[in-house]
């Protein structure tokens, strides 16, 4: 069982979040899968010091800072087909909405890399699960744009505390034609015709343990539409 994972940079403010990184990487390894890591071989957005905030003057390449988490083991998604794969996991962080979109200064408007969007489509297609964890569901929601293809996602609830808009980024996920879902972090949502799971992770103010069985909790409903021969 071959299961992508789709980094978009190393930090949780520019790039990928490690600790969602490392654990979907964890959980994975405890259901048996193999992960397949992989990111698009294209500059970040922009650099931040994350002691800081503050920006940086310097220019780093998404493939390359993502081999930081996947030490060293992770291939350029030009080379990943959908047929290569059994499921797709895409952790959160922020590089999601600068480097794959531009969600986080565009919102639900902006753009979307086409290989990530055709990946995407094509394991919709082949009715192979999608993952996706805290800001990544609206990766997906850019994906699915015009596709005639409609999900239920969710990235957190306002019934509890987080540190971002999230009725804000919801409705941006509507304007795309999906449908938002009001989750925990203790929750998932889970689209059955799709095959497309999602939980909210660090969109919400959560403990490292909370994080941690959310997405034990994604992979596993994951593992219910993969054939057992996978």
């Amino acid at each position: 069982m071959k299961i992508g994972v789709l980094f978009h940079g190393s930090g949780v403010f520019d790039g990928t979040e490690i600790q969602e990184a490392v654990f979907t990487l964890l959980a994975l390894a405890e259901v048996g899968a193999e992960a397949v890591c992989f990111a698009p071989d294209v500059n970040q957005h922009h650099v931040l010091n994350h002691l800081t905030g503050d920006e940086m003057p310097e220019v780093r390449n998404v493939l390359v800072e993502s081999a930081r988490i996947a030490r060293g083991q992770i291939a350029d998604l030009a080379t990943i087909s959908a047929h290569d794969l059994d499921g797709l996991v895409m952790p959160g962080g922020f590089g999601t909405a600068k480097n794959i979109t531009n969600w986080a200064f565009a919102g639900p408007d902006g753009t979307i890399l086409p290989s990530v969007k055709q990946l995407i489509l094509d394991l919709v297609a082949q009715q192979k699960p999608i993952v996706g964890l805290c800001m990544s569901p609206t990766t997906i929601a850019k994906a699915l744009e015009g596709s005639g293809i409609q999900s239920t996602l969710t990235v957190g609830t306002d019934a509890e505390a987080s540190p971002y808009d999230i009725n804000g980024i919801a409705g941006g996920m509507e304007k795309t034609g999906q449908v938002s879902a009001k989750k925990s972090v203790r929750e998932i949502a889970v689209d059955p015709a799709a095959r497309i799971i999602t939980a909210p992770c660090y969109m919400m103010e959560a403990s490292i343990l909370d994080v941690r069985n959310n997405i034990r909790q994604a992979i596993d409903a994951m593992l219910a539409f993969i054939p057992v021969a996978a």
